[in-house]
């Protein structure tokens, strides 16, 4: 039986993908993370961030590819804020984060950058191994479909501007062989190659690539990214839709 995969759509008017910060630059990188995804689904399925166990299962079962529709411009963003010793910080780690110095430290505004995505619409193709286990690509599905809570594309300020799966469920699912072959089926009118990446090991039959070892993962008992998995980039060759 062939495997079945999930397709998603994003498109957004700004969307981060984010890699590695430096200093108080928030880069992006030019695919989604395995991490950024795995956030974005268990936001569909209404997971809690201390639900660390049920966060690494997902991204441990998830194997995908995506692909570039169309070419994205990038965005900086410069922000700045005027902090305070007494100010608390949002934390990931469910508990405000205070702030340490001294009086000097909060003489000037606080700074940073970050980058994002502009008016970038990307296919992603996706699937859970093994297949049985809840939740199932269905429950997947579904919650996309109706999130439990509002869904954002790598950071809260990048709202998805259609939804991301068909409203036909049925549609929105492929059989292949591999997420490569998945994302060489979705047609399109234009027939150009297309830049991609998938898993080593996952591609299709028209590609050409580069393999890397990829560090976007996330282990989600620390909090912190670690790790790196092998997977390939470059061109695939999309079906023609002569419809």
């Amino acid at each position: 039986m062939m495997p079945r995969h999930l397709v998603l759509t994003l498109e957004a008017p700004l969307m981060a993908f984010g890699g590695v910060t430096v200093d108080n630059y928030g880069t992006i990188r030019d695919f989604p993370a395995a991490s950024m995804l795995t956030g974005l689904i268990a936001n569909a399925l209404g997971l809690r961030r201390e639900d660390r166990q049920a966060h690494q299962r997902l991204q441990d079962r998830l194997v995908f590819a995506a692909r570039h529709e169309r070419p994205a411009g990038r965005v900086a963003d410069f922000q700045t804020a005027k902090l305070e010793a007494s100010d608390r910080g949002w934390t990931t780690r469910g508990a405000p984060e205070g702030r340490a110095g001294g009086a000097g430290t909060y003489l000037g505004p606080h700074l940073r950058y970050r980058d994002y995505h502009a008016d970038a619409a990307l296919t992603v193709v996706l699937r859970l191994e093994p297949a049985d286990e809840a939740p199932t690509l269905d429950d997947l599905a579904d919650a996309l479909l109706r999130p439990a809570r509002p869904l954002f594309i790598g950071r809260k300020p990048c709202l998805p501007s259609r939804p991301l799966i068909a409203p036909d469920p049925a549609a929105s699912f492929i059989e292949t062989q591999t997420v490569g072959e998945a994302l060489e089926t979705i047609p399109r009118h234009n027939k150009d190659a297309l830049r991609a990446l998938w898993p080593a090991g996952e591609g299709g039959t028209t590609r050409t690539d580069r393999a890397l070892d990829l560090a976007d993962e996330r282990n989600w008992s620390s909090g912190l990214h670690g790790g790196t998995r092998r997977v390939c980039e470059g061109t695939i060759q999309p079906a023609k839709d002569d419809g």
